[in-house]
């Protein structure tokens, strides 16, 4: 690969960017200073230093979060903290000027493994609802559901959305999946299972069928 290139996909710079790191001696390669833009390295084992930055090749990045209660996913925002602030203290410098997402939303009081990516193929793959991958979310709710509910929610129910949801799954929770949850004392907790992410869908369909999370 071509070093310009190397460094433009680590998110170095622009081309001219980078040539101008290159110029002002600032890349190393194998501890030797760059010295054209254009020269070929071995991008998975050269040793590549740019101000003062070890970089490793990595096309994209994955990381997965455990969304505390009380953070937004989002990538920024003014007044409160979001996913990406959580994620950016423990970035590697390298990764810090990815363009990095989540993929998909949990809501702000829900907490649970979110998955955050520069890999857009990814991230559409995750969240389109042809794709059928599954999301399952454990949820405390008010009351027990009956076999006419969990038999609406299964087919798919109205939440005020132009197409009622998709064929969903409802499940009684196992231990391992109850977890932390085994000392909540909560006397009803569905795991519900969907292949879509529309918005606050999980308690909306709760609530479609006289229930609440």
């Amino acid at each position: 690969m071509r070093l310009d290139k190397f460094l433009c996909e680590m998110n170095m710079g622009s081309r001219s960017e980078v040539k101008e790191l290159i110029k002002r001696k600032k890349v190393t390669v194998n501890d030797a200073f760059a010295l054209q833009p254009d020269m070929k390295i071995d991008e998975n084992n050269d040793r590549i230093i740019c101000d003062g930055i070890p970089l490793r090749y990595k096309p994209y990045v994955y990381y997965m979060l455990n969304k505390p209660d009380g953070v937004i996913c989002a990538t920024r925002d003014p007044a409160q903290k979001t996913v990406l602030d959580l994620l950016r203290e423990f970035l590697p410098d390298q990764d810090k000027k990815r363009e990095i997402v989540p993929a998909g939303r949990l809501d702000k009081d829900t907490e649970g493994l979110l998955l955050l990516t520069d890999d857009g193929e990814l991230v559409h793959n995750l969240l389109s609802p042809k794709k059928h991958v599954d999301k399952t979310y454990l949820a405390g709710i008010r009351k027990p559901l009956t076999e006419t509910e969990i038999a609406a929610l299964e087919d798919g129910v109205d939440i005020g959305d132009d197409k009622k949801t998709l064929p969903a799954s409802v499940a009684l929770p196992t231990k391992e999946q109850l977890g932390e949850w085994l000392e909540k004392s909560l006397d009803n907790v569905i795991c519900l299972t969907i292949h879509e992410g529309r918005f606050h869908q999980v308690k909306r369909m709760l609530q479609a069928v006289d229930n609440e999370v």
